[in-house]
């Protein structure tokens, strides 16, 4: 079940990922369709449609390596969080409460908008007139390449980064909460003899 797009739109979306962040199997890198950047997106789109909104996620542990699995656990907005998000994703409507900086056009509106100057052919194009297309539209392009990268490394109780193979391409295993993480870890060197 989708949260915000159609089967069409998501089509569209997934194949404009794979532009974004373009597969390579000779580094072993998934592709922002791979990823599960329009699930985050329609995620992100959509997070009204759950009560309480996915904007945060829950914690402090994953359950990934160990404690409790609390991240799916949503945290409910306060109202001027919630007043903020819903501007930022839905636009400001012409509602005062929301225009109290200008009007703002919300990001479903911007994609709906990119979405359809892409095409609903968009999936079927090849590689260049998949590009040409997508830099027709710079400020989509732009909006999505954010998205994508948060999609692609962000916690995959967001929507993307499937599997945590974004994390794993990356060399990043992932989080290790409660267990924490060394400062060899962190660092990616030794700290012996650093005093």
């Amino acid at each position: 079940m989708h949260a915000h797009f159609t089967d069409a739109e998501l089509a569209v979306l997934a194949a404009a990922a794979d532009v974004v962040l373009p597969p390579d199997p000779d580094l072993g890198a998934p592709g922002g369709a791979a990823l599960g950047v329009a699930d985050y997106v329609d995620q992100l789109l959509g997070a009204f449609t759950f009560d309480p909104p996915r904007i945060w996620a829950g914690g402090p542990f994953s359950g990934r390596k160990g404690g409790e699995a609390s991240f799916e656990q949503w945290f409910p907005l306060r109202p001027v969080d919630e007043l903020a998000w819903r501007t930022r994703i839905e636009g400001s409507l012409g509602r005062p409460e929301r225009e109290f900086a200008g009007p703002v056009v919300g990001w479903q509106e911007r994609y709906r908008d990119g979405l359809a100057a892409l095409g609903a052919d968009f999936a079927e194009q090849d590689a260049d007139e998949r590009a040409r297309r997508l830099d027709a539209v710079p400020d989509f392009a732009a909006l999505l390449h954010e998205h994508a990268c948060e999609a692609a490394y962000g916690d995959p109780v967001y929507g993307g980064n499937r599997g945590g193979r974004g994390w794993t391409f990356i060399g990043f295993p992932g989080d290790a909460q409660p267990r924490g993480y060394t400062d060899d870890e962190v660092s990616g060197r030794s700290t012996e003899g650093a005093r």
